[in-house]
């Protein structure tokens, strides 16, 4: 299938604002610096749609709670004496003070310290102080705000702002099997996400981030450093030599499959950059958990996937990116654990400090590039960003999914033609 590049006179004729913004081939460097776009996003994108929060195992026991972010709303994640986990907009109904000030901890309520009203760790008003000036006791219809809908899948926590839209599951489509394929690397079935978050603060625009997390053109370049100090070979799957594709899985998502690449190796756990006799616990659990298929999944490894708009797998670690201000953004790392792959764990958590914690490197070089982005489009000339690599070269897979070679910008074509649908829907 090969795309046409439109010339300047068809894209400056009629059309929406986001039709002369965004085009096949580039998009306009005001849509990360303007605004008034940035205000439209939150509408548009961050208050309805769906949008990764956080994974149930942060909150194992009843009446566990941590707080999380969900764009610019302070929102409390907890889990109910039922064992339904709920997402609380942080916010007394009373005076709008922030309720929750801990970061994490267990109760099955929440007393604002202004005037002492309490709540159910289910939003629910319990009481305040005083109650005559009300009329007497439960006397008041309010309660915290609650994250219109809450979902949940293989454990990873999303909400919506929006009452009413599709399902989580029609929302993440195919990125699903992307999930599973983690899952699948589970003796157990089940991954964890308490480790630990990582808070790193970049000066850019979400965008930049969500667009760079399966963009195969940089590695080479950007991360050279770290793969020449550790002898990666992780570099060489993103290369023109490379079998490896970059596919956009619609919505929105799209992956790096370094699938062809593990298979042509056929060695289990070098996608981990490790051999079986290095890790013999986890890979005996594995082959008990899904016998003569244990293999195959340990070749194949795990995925590099961006789920639209802000969770990101990236083999080991989770990402979840959330906007700020126009120009910054906030993104929180962790190391995937998964549930029976002790031995594995303590690597993942190793490896993970070192590429993304505070001294990490990988992190850090993805960082100044971000920022540098966000500094750079803030300059007169030239307007726009190409994102045309690899357009007359894109084909349709056996799945019907459009995919470019390891280096092509197939998945950020993929996030901007979402992105442009979503952004031209009424409000």
């Amino acid at each position: 299938m090969t795309a046409v590049v439109p010339s300047e006179s068809e894209v400056q004729e009629g059309g929406s604002r986001y039709d002369r913004l965004i085009q096949p081939a580039r998009v306009h460097g005001t849509l990360y610096t303007d605004p008034s776009i940035f205000a439209e996003e939150l509408r548009k994108i961050w208050h309805k749609t769906w949008v990764f929060v956080g994974h149930e195992s942060e909150v194992p026991q009843v009446n566990d709670y941590v707080r999380k972010q969900l764009a610019d709303q302070d929102v409390v994640m907890t889990r109910d004496k039922e064992g339904e986990v709920h997402l609380l907009i942080n916010r007394c109904a009373h005076r709008g003070l922030q309720v929750c000030d801990d970061k994490a901890g267990n109760s099955s309520s929440f007393r604002c310290p202004y005037h002492g009203w309490t709540y159910r760790n289910t939003g629910e008003l319990l009481g305040y102080p005083y109650n005559k000036g009300y009329g007497g006791k439960k006397q008041l219809p309010l309660g915290m705000g609650k994250v219109a809908r809450v979902a949940s899948y293989q454990g990873f926590v999303f909400g919506s702002l929006a009452a009413e839209g599709q399902s989580l599951e029609d929302h993440l489509g195919a990125a699903k099997g992307e999930i599973d394929r983690l899952v699948g690397l589970s003796p157990e079935g089940k991954v964890s996400l308490d480790a630990g978050w990582l808070r790193h603060k970049t000066r850019s625009n979400w965008k930049f981030l969500a667009e760079n997390e399966t963009d195969g053109y940089h590695p080479q370049f950007v991360h050279g450093s770290i793969f020449g100090v550790t002898g990666s070979p992780i570099g060489e799957l993103y290369s023109d030599n490379s079998t490896a594709v970059t596919r956009n899985l619609g919505d929105g998502h799209s992956e790096n499959d370094l699938r062809p690449e593990f298979r042509g190796f056929a060695e289990p756990m070098r996608w981990f950059g490790t051999t079986p006799d290095r890790v013999p616990n986890y890979v005996a659990a594995m082959k008990e958990a899904h016998g003569e298929d244990a293999d195959r999944l340990m070749i194949e490894g795990a995925p590099h996937v961006m789920i639209f708009p802000n969770l990101f797998i990236a083999e080991i670690q989770v990402f979840n990116i959330q906007p700020v201000a126009v120009g910054e953004c906030v993104q929180y790392a962790t190391a995937v654990q998964f549930d029976g792959g002790h031995e594995l764990n303590m690597r993942m958590v190793s490896q993970s400090i070192g590429s993304v914690g505070p001294a990490g490197m990988l992190l850090a070089d993805d960082t100044e590039m971000y920022e540098r982005n966000q500094r750079g489009v803030a300059m007169a000339d030239p307007e726009w960003l190409d994102v045309r690599r690899g357009l007359h070269r894109e084909s349709v897979d056996e799945d019907g999914f459009t995919i470019g070679t390891a280096t092509d910008e197939t998945g950020m074509r993929g996030f901007w033609n979402h992105y442009k649908s979503l952004m031209e829907a009424e409000d």
